[in-house]
């Protein structure tokens, strides 16, 4: 064989080997040759379509998203940067939230804190959507756009259930990002994370969607936590908090809240809030000032537990559902007949298996909605009907409430004004000062208010006498005269 031939020969067998199959020259078919058999058909994927209808180009997407997504810059005074470092009684190595300038290094710094995160705009007149722990506790707001322009921003509310915020900027037909559908996202699909990490200008990233429904543990700042992440590989870092995950259509579908990583900064996985989500949380805190959230009232198992935990906790169930290990008896799904014991496995016919799944579908709803939940009891299927409630979580031992901290005066509703109202009775908040409603809330002057952390107040003094036997987190409900819609104001620990 000469040396042109043998070259030939020598290609030929690199092509084979590095194509992973070998050719039979019978038949012209194509076998696998890790079986070591030439009769072993090549085996195929179970998708169709060529690998060349993947993107090759991010830039339609990039190019649309970037002038929406912003760089927040925020200054906490000292003492109040002292009081709510995310980090106190967390180790350095577990999950860490995005602050904009060394994570726990920045509550040292005296006399104030600045820090730095993102946002996304939302809406044309200036609404921007961001994280709870990127604005929570900021005496000054600060937030610049992809071409340079500088605005003042002010809190419109927040929600560190979900850690989510609004903050609103006195702009006009600013650049909206069009928001996706997160239910629709699947695995494997390729995603932007769009921010401003590390004082850098905008940056995108690129990454797949590597899971759906994650909950890490992060929220732990939280009274009723909602984690039910997108996790994806796109490498993002601190100051991305509040920041945009990005379909290749441009759409919406996630906001940037969570790293997973021993050091602080980018390490494999990042974690975004569902885009389903975050619009109910936003538009409840737009409308109402706080966030109008059903609550189911049943208990859930930690996931991921062995069969030792399972037996210890008495779960006899192994297949796909969420296992319910206690019940509220004053909560809606008792009084739909949910038992303990029984597994529930769809919410309006969207099957959810696992704890963050079904968290988030709940925390979606607002009291008074109706749901059809599917359970299992003793191996049979069967629907109910339930209307959730609006009744939060209690802090065990938390101080109790007093009607002075919420910062209003309040007077009894006259019967007269009651009767046109509808009601049996109510409190009339007749002004609002320095306190709790300010801050927590946007009620209006004259709201008045007929129940309190689940409990009828129709005087003054019933009103101080709830207060008294408040603890920790409640709703106030009530409705403004001249109209019949029910309004939810929460209030968190404080």
């Amino acid at each position: 064989m000469n040396k042109k031939k043998r070259f030939a020969a020598i290609a030929l067998v690199a092509a084979i080997v590095a194509g992973g199959f070998a050719l039979s020259g019978k038949s012209g078919n194509l076998y696998h040759t890790i079986t070591g058999e030439e009769n072993a058909p090549l085996v195929r994927t179970a998708y169709t379509g060529p690998v060349n209808n993947q993107p090759v180009s991010f830039e339609d997407a990039a190019s649309a998203a970037v002038p929406s997504v912003v760089h927040i810059r925020t200054v906490v005074k000292y003492k109040q940067a002292r009081q709510q470092n995310p980090f106190e009684g967390m180790d350095d190595d577990i999950f860490r939230r995005f602050f904009g300038d060394g994570g726990a290094r920045q509550f040292r710094q005296p006399p104030e804190q600045r820090a730095s995160g993102s946002g996304v705009i939302i809406s044309g007149d200036g609404y921007i959507v961001t994280n709870n722990h990127v604005v929570n506790g900021a005496t000054e707001v600060n937030v610049t756009l992809s071409n340079g322009k500088n605005y003042k921003a002010e809190v419109v509310g927040t929600d560190p259930n979900t850690d989510l915020a609004l903050i609103k900027v006195d702009g006009k037909n600013l650049p909206v990002m069009p928001v996706g559908n997160s239910d629709d996202v699947k695995l494997g699909q390729w995603v932007l994370a769009i921010g401003y990490p590390l004082n850098l200008d905008v940056t995108v990233t690129q990454g797949i969607i590597s899971a759906k429904s994650r909950n890490i543990g992060i929220n732990r700042q939280a009274a009723a936590p909602v984690e039910s992440f997108l996790q994806t590989d796109a490498a993002v870092n601190p100051g991305s908090s509040g920041g945009a995950l990005v379909t290749t259509n441009g759409e919406l579908i996630g906001i940037n809240a969570a790293i997973a990583s021993p050091t602080g900064s980018y390490a494999g996985y990042a974690y975004a809030i569902p885009s389903n989500l975050m619009k109910k949380v936003v538009n409840d805190i737009k409308q109402f000032g706080s966030v109008q959230r059903g609550y189911l009232g049943i208990s859930m198992p930690p996931e991921n537990l062995d069969e030792a935990q399972k037996k210890e906790l008495g779960i006899k169930y192994d297949g796909n559902g969420v296992y319910v290990a206690g019940i509220d008896p004053s909560g809606a799904a008792s009084a739909a007949g949910i038992r303990q014991g029984d597994v529930i496995t769809k919410i309006n016919g969207a099957t959810v298996n696992s704890g963050a799944q079904l968290s988030e579908q709940i925390a979606r709803q607002k009291p008074g909605d109706k749901l059809k939940l599917t359970y299992l009891r003793n191996g049979a299927e069967q629907d109910v009907d339930v209307t959730l409630k609006g009744k939060m979580g209690e802090i065990a031992g938390g101080p109790a409430a007093t009607i002075q901290q919420l910062g209003a005066d309040f007077a009894t509703l006259p019967a007269a004004d009651a009767r046109k109202m509808g009601i049996a009775g109510g409190v009339q908040v007749t002004a609002i000062n320095e306190g709790v409603l300010a801050d927590q809330t946007n009620m209006k002057e004259g709201f008045v208010i007929t129940r309190v952390g689940g409990m009828a107040v129709r005087t003054v003094d019933e009103l101080r006498a709830a207060m008294q036997r408040l603890r920790g987190n409640f709703q106030i409900e009530g409705l403004y005269p001249g109209s019949s819609k029910v309004y939810y104001y929460g209030i968190n620990d404080y």
